[in-house]
């Protein structure tokens, strides 16, 4: 598959074909996709655990995939960084999956990340069902991917850290789902430190680049990731979680004080919500097709 480097797809497999750690943030709407380019982040996740959050839902495949693909579709439409798209465990068999990846693509989404568990999927930190679908099976949805998507970025999620079924199977895994043709491997661990996930990048001795998520290893460093040999980092879900304890301090102090008076120093200016939205932009144009509109009227008359 070839990739034009002014595609979506395109700048997404370059980024993590950089010899610079690529990183990337999570986010759950445009308003939070912006923040996240605006600080500087090489992509944005559309994270499931995100999504599912703000809707109100756990994240175990509640949601459908029209609803999760209009959100990474709206991310995908209000940033110019491409967008990967966590895609859970591909939302049902092969023939889900095909049309997934089709969907997706068609909105402009740069990539999609599927997860070897079982259908339907559940938190990767919530004690429960962790189980992995059948190895064959697995691996003929990212072949069943990779053979309908034109350029779209597929990547393969191992899971079996997580599920208990330990390094030798994340291995064995990793390599079929090369040879099935993924275009990156994504290696997920709840540890509370990254030796599991240095283990496994030291022992994978693949072609394909290999992404982390250090939710639960957080102390771990960028620059010691980069020097591991990781080519992204996903920081899935930081984003949301911040939000949460601000907007609970920030609707508490309201409540106990009756006023927002003291509030108002820690709150983003309108201002700065209003530049989020394009606002400006938004007067300027209008301001200049009415414009242009009466020296159109004007030279009819």
């Amino acid at each position: 598959m070839t990739h034009t480097t002014d595609s979506a797809a395109g700048r997404l497999l370059a980024a993590l074909r950089a010899p610079r750690l690529a990183r990337a943030m999570g986010a759950h709407n445009p308003l939070s996709a912006r923040l996240a380019e605006e600080t500087g982040f090489d992509v944005i996740w559309s994270s499931g655990l995100e999504i599912s959050a703000a809707a109100g839902v756990p994240d175990a495949n509640i949601l459908a995939m029209p609803e999760c693909l209009d959100t990474a579709a709206s991310l995908t439409a209000a940033v110019d960084v491409p967008v990967l798209a966590d895609c859970d465990s591909g939302f049902g068999n092969v023939n889900n999956v095909i049309h997934m990846v089709r969907s997706y693509e068609a909105r402009g989404v740069a990539g999609v990340c599927i997860e070897d568990k079982q259908f339907p999927k559940l938190n990767s930190f919530v004690e429960g069902n962790q189980d992995l679908a059948p190895l064959d099976d697995f691996a003929g949805k990212i072949r069943a991917a990779v053979d309908v998507r034109r350029e779209l970025v597929v990547v393969a999620r191992l899971e079996a850290l997580i599920s208990g079924l330990g390094m030798d199977e994340a291995l064995r895994r990793a390599e079929v789902y090369e040879r099935a043709g993924a275009d990156a491997l994504l290696i997920h661990s709840k540890r509370d430190d990254p030796d599991e996930v240095f283990a496994f990048r030291e022992a994978y001795d693949g072609d394909l680049p290999v992404i982390v998520v250090p939710t639960t290893y957080n102390s771990v460093t960028a620059d010691e990731l980069q020097s591991r040999g990781f080519a992204m980092a996903i920081y899935a879900n930081q984003a949301l979680r911040s939000s949460v304890r601000a907007m609970r301090h920030t609707l508490t102090r309201i409540m106990q004080d009756g006023t927002t008076h003291h509030v108002e120093d820690e709150l983003a200016p309108l201002k700065e919500l209003f530049d989020l939205q394009r606002m400006p932009q938004m007067l300027d144009q209008q301001s200049r097709y009415e414009a242009l509109g009466r020296e159109l009227a004007e030279a009819a008359r």
